[in-house]
C-alpha cells in the first residue's frame, strides 16, 4: 500500500487479513522467494524489506539508494535485480549478505521502471520511459546487449518462457509483443491497443491468459482485460 507504507497479509483461502507491516511511506513492488520462504518488500527513499513468510514478521532489510521500483529474483542464483530509477541504475543485490554488490547502467535510457527476467538466457529486460526502450541486460556482464523501440509510458514487463516473448503493457494504450529472435537479437511483432491508462498487468502462464487493468477515465470506465495467448 503507497499511502502510509502498509503491507497487509491475506489468507489465501478465506481472503480474511491475518497481519500487517508498517514501512515508510511509499510500500511497492513485492516478490516471494518460495525457496527460503521469504517475502520482499520495496519502499521508502530506499529500501527493501525482508519478511519471513510463514509467520509475516519482518527479519532483515536491504539498504538502496533511492526508492525502487520493480525487481526480480533469480531461481537458481542469490541475486536480486532492481529497478531505481531516481538513481539512473539497475541495483544488483546479495540474498545473502543483503547489500547492493553492483549497480547497472541503462545506455542513457532513463525512468525504468518495470522488469522481467529470463534466466535461462541470462538476460535482463528493463522498460525505461525517457526515451520509450526496452533495455536487454546481460546478468552475467551487465552488458547492454539490445534496445528496442517501445510505446510509451511502460509500466508492466513479462517474459513468457515458452513463446520467447516480451509483453510491454504501456498507458499510452498499447501491449507491445516484442520476440526473443535470439537471446541477442530482439523485434515488436504485434502492437494491440487497449485503453490510455492501462499499464498494471499479470501474466499467468498456466493459463495463457495476459490480464490488464483499465482505470476509470471520463467515459472510460474502469475493467480487467483478459488477453488470451496464442
Amino acid at each position: 500500500m503507497t499511502k502510509g507504507g502498509a503491507c497487509k497479509i491475506y489468507d489465501g483461502k478465506s481472503f480474511q487479513a491475518v497481519g500487517e507491516l508498517r514501512f515508510e511511506d511509499d510500500a511497492d513492488n513485492v516478490r516471494y522467494d518460495e525457496t527460503s520462504q521469504k517475502i520482499y518488500v520495496g519502499f521508502g527513499s530506499g529500501g527493501i524489506a525482508i519478511v519471513n513468510a510463514p509467520d509475516g514478521k519482518q527479519v532483515g532489510s536491504i539498504k538502496l539508494s533511492a526508492h525502487p521500483e520493480a525487481f526480480q529474483l533469480e531461481k537458481k542464483g542469490n541475486r536480486i535485480f532492481v529497478n531505481v530509477p531516481n538513481s539512473r541504475h539497475v541495483a544488483v543485490v546479495d540474498r545473502d549478505k543483503s547489500e547492493v554488490v553492483a549497480s547497472w547502467k541503462t545506455d542513457l535510457a532513463f525512468a525504468n521502471f518495470p522488469m522481467a527476467l529470463d534466466e535461462a538466457d541470462h538476460r535482463l529486460f528493463v522498460g525505461c520511459r525517457l526515451p520509450s526502450k526496452l533495455v536487454v541486460l546481460s546478468t552475467d556482464s551487465g552488458d547492454v546487449i539490445a534496445k528496442t523501440d517501445i510505446s510509451g509510458d511502460c509500466d508492466d514487463l513479462f517474459y513468457d518462457t515458452k513463446r520467447q516473448r516480451v509483453y510491454a503493457i504501456c498507458g499510452a494504450g498499447k501491449i507491445d509483443v516484442i520476440d526473443q529472435i535470439d537471446p541477442n537479437t530482439y523485434r515488436v511483432s504485434t502492437t494491440i491497443g487497449t485503453a490510455d491508462g492501462a499499464r498494471t498487468g499479470l501474466f499467468v502462464p498456466e493459463r495463457d491468459v495476459l490480464f490488464v487493468a483499465v482505470p476509470h477515465r471520463g467515459s472510460q470506465q474502469a475493467e480487467v482485460r483478459c488477453y488470451q495467448i496464442d
